[in-house]
C-alpha cells in the first residue's frame, strides 16, 4: 500500500504540474510537432526510461503515429542514421544528465532536428539541449532507499500515454483505424465486422418466392448455414426458411407448395457496417444463430454464430 500511495502522490503531482501554465504550453508544442512532423517520432532513453521509451513508441505506433525506439548506445555506433531531418526526437531522462544520450543530442543540433525532453530537470545537460523541454515534477521514489526508479517511471509512462492520447485525437483516429493496427488477437476481434467476416455471393443460400418447399430445402442443404433466405424479383429480403420450418412442414404439407406460405417473415437482419460483438449480441437476443446481412433491405450477406465465436468475439 505504502508503493501504491507514494506513486499516485506523484501522479497528482503530474496533474497539478500540467496545470501550470510553462509544462501546458511545453506539452501543446510538443503535441504540435508530433502530429505535424512528417516524418516519425524517434523515441529513445537509457536504462528503465529506455524501457518506458519503448513503450511509449509502441503506443503511437498502434494509434496512428509512425514511431520507433532508439537504443543510445546502438545510435553511437552507427545507428544516429535511422534520423532523418524531417524526424521528431523525444528523449525520456529523469536526471537529464544520461550521457548516453550526448550523441543523439549532439545530432540533433547538427542536422536540425526538433528535439522534445523529457526530464524531472530542466536545468540539466539534457534539459538545455531541448527545443521542447516536458519539466516533470521531482517526486520521491517508492523505493525504500529512494534509488530504484518506480514513481519516476510511472510518471514516464503517464506522460508517454498523455501524449499518444492526444495524438490519436489531433489525427482524428478512430476505431477502425485502430483495427488496422491490430488485425490479430482479442482486439482484432473485438474490431472485426459484420461485412469483414459475412458470407457473400453463390455462399449465400437462397431462393424467390415462386420456390417450393422442396427447392428451400435442397437450396438450405446446398450450403452450410441451415437455413435459406427468401427473395424478391428486386433481391429484397422478404423471409426465411430454416431447418426448423421444415421439420414443422414435413409432415403435414407438400413439398411442392410454395415456399412463400411457410417461411418466416421479417428474419433478424443487421449492417455489414456493425460489429461482430454487436450480431453476437443480437444473436443471443433474438435466439437466432444466423443472421441475414441487408443493405436498403436487400440481400447482401449472412453470417453464423460459429463464424463470431471462432474469431474469439465476445459479447459487447
Amino acid at each position: 500500500m505504502k508503493t501504491l500511495d507514494i506513486e499516485m502522490e506523484g501522479l497528482v503531482a503530474l496533474k497539478s504540474a500540467l496545470a501550470n501554465p510553462d509544462l501546458g504550453a511545453a506539452l501543446e508544442k510538443a503535441i504540435h510537432a508530433f502530429s505535424t512532423t512528417t516524418g516519425r517520432v524517434v523515441i529513445t532513453g537509457m536504462g528503465k526510461s529506455g524501457h518506458v521509451a519503448r513503450k511509449i513508441a509502441a503506443t503511437m505506433r498502434s494509434t496512428g503515429t509512425s514511431a520507433l525506439y532508439l537504443h543510445p548506445g546502438e545510435a553511437s555506433h552507427g545507428d544516429l542514421g535511422v534520423i532523418s531531418p524531417k524526424d521528431v526526437v523525444l528523449a525520456i531522462t529523469w536526471s537529464g544528465e544520461t550521457r548516453e544520450l550526448d550523441d543523439i543530442f549532439h545530432f540533433c543540433r547538427i542536422y536540425g532536428v526538433t528535439l522534445v525532453v523529457a526530464t524531472a530537470f530542466p536545468d540539466s545537460t539534457a534539459g538545455r539541449a531541448a527545443d521542447i523541454c516536458l519539466a516533470l515534477p521531482r517526486v520521491r521514489e517508492a523505493c525504500p532507499n529512494e534509488l530504484a526508479p518506480t514513481s519516476s517511471t510511472t510518471l514516464q509512462l503517464v506522460l508517454g500515454d498523455a501524449l499518444a492520447v492526444a495524438l490519436i485525437e489531433a489525427r482524428g483516429f478512430s476505431s477502425n483505424d485502430f483495427r488496422m493496427f491490430h488485425p490479430g488477437g482479442r482486439l482484432g476481434a473485438q474490431l472485426a465486422t459484420v461485412g469483414d467476416v459475412m458470407g457473400i455471393g453463390d455462399s449465400v443460400p437462397k431462393v424467390t418466392t415462386s420456390a417450393t418447399i422442396m427447392g428451400a430445402t435442397i437450396e438450405m442443404n446446398r450450403k452450410r448455414y441451415g437455413c435459406t433466405a427468401v427473395v424478391d424479383a428486386e433481391e429484397r429480403l422478404v423471409g426465411a426458411f430454416t431447418d426448423g420450418d421444415l421439420r414443422r412442414c414435413i409432415a403435414v404439407h407438400d413439398l411442392h407448395e410454395e415456399i412463400a406460405a411457410h417461411m418466416t417473415h421479417s428474419p433478424v437482419t443487421i449492417d455489414a457496417a456493425r460489429l461482430c460483438s454487436d450480431a453476437l449480441a443480437l444473436m443471443n437476443e433474438s435466439a437466432v444463430s444466423v443472421l441475414f446481412v441487408t443493405q436498403l433491405e436487400k440481400l447482401v450477406g449472412i453470417i453464423h454464430m460459429h463464424d463470431i465465436v471462432k474469431l474469439g468475439v465476445e459479447r459487447a
